[in-house]
């Protein structure tokens, strides 16, 4: 047995062999999002004393607004505390990092900023922040793929699709949605449905959907109203204007957040108050709000879930989305962790409700119901903000059991994305990395360039074919060089620019004695790792 495994660590496992680990990944997936959500159970009704946290919001109007200002502070003071001894950066890692992680890190995450996160998240969640559970859960995933991944040395392939493994069982298990979690792997994070990943995901999937149905029962996340019928033909184009409105409502929760974190970076910078008093400042606000609107408190379902079934005025929906947005962004800005998607579902369902009751008003003899509404702008906005319009149009239907409704989703859903996505990089993760420097979205052509550093591929000065040295110190005169520490992303464009076969490449340009010249690279040497890196990307997203 011993030797088995160390032949399988050594020459990387068979397929089938593969598949067995993909099915313990998703296992242990699976019960990482399930203690996930019961260590926020406990924590949350253990802070705020309450036996039924599924009606939280309404349980906080019956305690003293002490406790209500005073829990989300400290809970961010706590968070603030743990990411600066945890992360250099006292930033929570997210689905942004998984991506970024598959993409550019051969399938791994970082480990020790992963579970630091992953405590971080769900003391924010649990005292108050507004955000959700499934990004911290995907990180969570990936650093047991990343583990695994280790363990078994395995290569940038098999590393991704283990990633890939985990995630979709991490997803499946928060949503009871086995289909969905699979496609989100896919569409998300792999960002291909390449076929020979899809057999190992969807095993995973599958598991992490039957260890959360072990815990939770097979039920539906949210319960719609008996009478979500659709006036189809006639009620269609409603659900076309609803996609364009909820595509710009994502845009705004987007954008949203982007600018409360600027402004955060500003405040901090010019007050230069401490980095882990960021958290505990945006959890004073959290509480000052929930003094008043107690719904913007934690992940929202008990909100979401009224307005799927119709349990709301039409200022009710219309202010309550308005505060959601606003909590959002305080919540990230203040970099107190938690995830996207579950916002997301809140903001779409209110704003969907508020549409679907202004349109049913106004023409109610070719109206279905405005929970309907409410259902469609839910997917909308999610598909939306994740850039994900296949994985969560499936997720609704298996959210709420009701697959008769699906070509008024379907349709808002394809309307929102084709907005959003001209107004921002794609999704919310894919902008997250960008202003990161990460440019994800553009494709492997453009990201793929900044993961080989000019000082792999120079050639040395004692090369078998070295430039003239001659010509390199010409060229450093003129001030045409990189350095060891670049990239091709930095190289290609004086390529292009100069026309030059090669590129003196140097230690340093801030040296008393000037740059000292290392070597040179080569534009054909350039070309061809760059053309090997992209026929094998479409190998791997292909086979």
């Amino acid at each position: 047995m011993r030797s088995s495994f160390e032949l399988m660590r050594a020459k990387g496992p068979t397929k089938f062999k593969f598949w067995l680990i993909a099915l313990v990944v998703g296992v242990l997936s699976g019960f990482a999002a399930v203690g996930f959500r019961l260590g926020i159970e406990l924590l949350q009704s253990t802070l705020y004393r309450t036996d039924d946290i599924n009606h939280l919001h309404t349980h906080l109007g019956g305690i003293s607004w002490l406790w209500v200002l005073l829990i989300p502070t400290l809970g961010g003071l706590v968070v603030g505390l743990l990411l600066q001894k945890f992360t250099p950066d006292g930033r929570v890692r997210s689905v942004a990092d998984v991506i970024e992680g598959a993409a550019l890190n051969n399938g791994r995450v970082e480990v020790k900023e992963g579970l630091a996160s992953a405590l971080a998240s769900m003391i924010t969640l649990s005292s108050g922040g507004s955000t959700g559970r499934e990004g911290p859960v995907v990180h969570l995933a990936g650093v047991i793929a990343t583990r695994t991944s280790d363990w078994l040395k395995t290569d940038g392939i098999t590393g991704r699709n283990l990633l890939g493994c985990a995630v979709a069982a991490a997803v499946s298990a928060s949503f009871n949605a086995p289909i969905a979690g699979a496609l989100f792997a896919l569409e998300v994070v792999l960002r291909h449905f390449a076929i020979h990943a899809f057999a190992p995901i969807v095993v995973a999937s599958v598991a992490g959907t039957v260890v959360s149905r072990i815990a939770f029962g097979d039920v539906s996340e949210f319960v719609l109203s008996s009478r979500t019928v659709l006036q189809f033909y006639v009620e269609l184009p409603a659900f076309f204007i609803l996609g364009l409105v909820s595509g710009l409502v994502a845009v705004i929760l987007m954008r949203s957040i982007f600018w409360a974190d600027r402004l955060g970076n500003r405040i901090e910078a010019a007050i230069k108050f401490p980095a882990w008093a960021r958290p505990m400042i945006s959890g004073f606000l959290l509480g000052g709000i929930a003094l008043v609107f107690p719904h913007i408190i934690g992940v929202g379902y008990e909100t979401t879930a009224r307005a799927l079934s119709g349990d709301m005025l039409l200022h009710e929906a219309i202010v309550f989305t308005i505060l959601k947005v606003i909590a959002v962004a305080i919540t990230m800005a203040g970099r107190m962790g938690g995830g996207v998607f579950s916002p997301a579902l809140m903001v779409g369902g209110m704003s969907g409700l508020a549409f679907g009751l202004v349109v049913t008003s106004i023409l109610p003899a070719v109206s279905g119901e405005a929970s309907l509404y409410a259902l469609a702008g839910m997917g909308a906005v999610a598909a939306a903000v994740l850039g994900a319009p296949i994985s969560t149009t499936l997720i609704i239907f298996e959210l709420t059991g009701d697959w008769h409704t699906g070509l008024a989703v379907m349709v808002a859903v394809s309307m929102s994305t084709a907005l959003s996505s001209r107004m921002v990089a794609q999704s919310f993760f894919l902008t997250l990395l960008s202003r990161r420097n990460l440019q994800l979205a553009a494709g492997p052509q453009a990201y793929l360039l900044g993961m080989y550093g000019v000082g792999a591929i120079m050639r040395p000065l004692d090369h078998e074919h070295p430039a003239p040295f001659d010509q390199l110190e010409e060229l450093v005169a003129e001030g045409t060089f990189v350095q060891t520490g670049q990239t091709l992303r930095d190289a290609m464009p004086i390529f292009d620019r100069t026309g030059a076969a090669f590129i003196p490449v140097v230690k340093s340009a801030f040296g008393e004695d000037g740059p000292v010249i290392l070597g040179a690279i080569f534009q054909v040497d350039a070309l061809r790792t760059f053309n090997r890196a992209l026929a094998a990307t479409a190998a791997e997203e292909h086979s």
